[in-house]
């Protein structure tokens, strides 16, 4: 969950340095207020959309790993400001070590991101009211569920492309280090996997991953929340195909959810895989989907 090296958009993001005050550049009303969330291991660069007319909820946004932040930035942009202007207040971070907050991904853990999702809760239950989604995109998924499943109060999951298990997405990254040798990039020793075991961190399409970090990603797995009160889970997947529909993994793994209580609504959407490549990729009908399922009074899609 880590932009990549460089971070281009660090300059423009520190002057707007508030200690954990939203500002603006211009003051101008619904803009996004961006700021850096105090936290005990450092800064945490933070954006915070106000909601626009009547509130209808809060809306916290957990980022996908590595360079899928980058990838996804766009849309989801587009996706937080429709949100805002819809009535809800949209709050996003970048966790340790990713995007424009303070660390290195080699200073990152799942618990630090956990923590770190946690501070970001308690800013947006401090500056905004109404029902609580927590949004996790890919890999953010994942942080979401677990952060949910630990808040006492009801939450609702606004699930994007989601990933049910770490360890899959952690081997899925790491095969980036197999491509980057058939392309005569990098070293011709010992398999990442073996260089993780002997305690030793590996540096992969430019990120940094030690044994820790994916010790915490290889044990996340997505898991139906067993609680008093369960809430909505909004389930949405991009599909290439013609007729988009959801695959057999992701209907019997929602099965679980709704064996837990939860109002369950999924669907697969038409639309480009902009995770996977950075470029302009629109996704006007994912982002439509999402308004209408988070309506107050929506019925489940599926």
């Amino acid at each position: 969950m880590s932009a990549a090296p460089g971070r281009s958009q660090a300059s423009s993001h520190r002057s707007l340095q508030g200690e954990g005050s939203p500002a603006t550049a211009t003051g101008r009303p619904g803009l996004p207020q961006a700021f850096f969330l105090p936290t005990p291991t450092g800064q945490r660069f933070c954006l915070f959309h106000p909601p626009q007319g009547v509130p209808k909820g809060r809306v916290l946004y957990l980022h996908p790993f590595a360079e899928e932040l980058n990838t996804t930035r766009r849309v989801v942009a587009r996706q937080a400001r429709a949100l805002a202007q819809a009535g809800f207040a949209v709050l996003q971070i970048d966790l340790l070590g990713c995007g424009d907050s303070e660390g290195e991904l080699a200073d990152a853990g799942w618990d630090a991101w956990l923590q770190d999702a946690h501070q970001a809760h308690d800013w947006l239950t401090d500056h905004a009211q109404g029902p609580l989604w927590i949004w996790g995109m890919r890999g953010g998924s994942l942080l979401a569920t677990t952060l949910a499943a630990l808040l006492p109060q009801p939450t609702h999951l606004l699930l994007w492309q989601p990933v049910v298990s770490g360890q899959q997405m952690l081997q899925q990254f790491l095969r980036l280090h197999a491509a980057g040798q058939w392309l005569g990039e990098g070293s011709k020793g010992d398999s990442p996997a073996k260089t993780l075991a002997a305690g030793q961190p590996v540096d992969i399409a430019g990120y940094t991953i030690t044994p820790a970090l994916a010790g915490g990603l290889g044990a996340a797995r997505m898991q139906a929340i067993a609680t008093p009160t369960p809430g909505r889970l909004v389930w949405l997947e991009i599909s290439t195909q013609p007729e988009p529909t959801l695959g057999p993994a992701s209907t019997t793994h929602l099965d679980t959810w709704r064996a837990a209580g939860w109002a369950v609504s999924a669907q697969a959407i038409a639309g480009p895989a902009f995770w996977q490549t950075v470029g302009t990729d629109e996704a006007p009908a994912l982002i439509a989907a999402t308004l209408q399922a988070l309506a107050p009074h929506s019925e489940p899609m599926a």
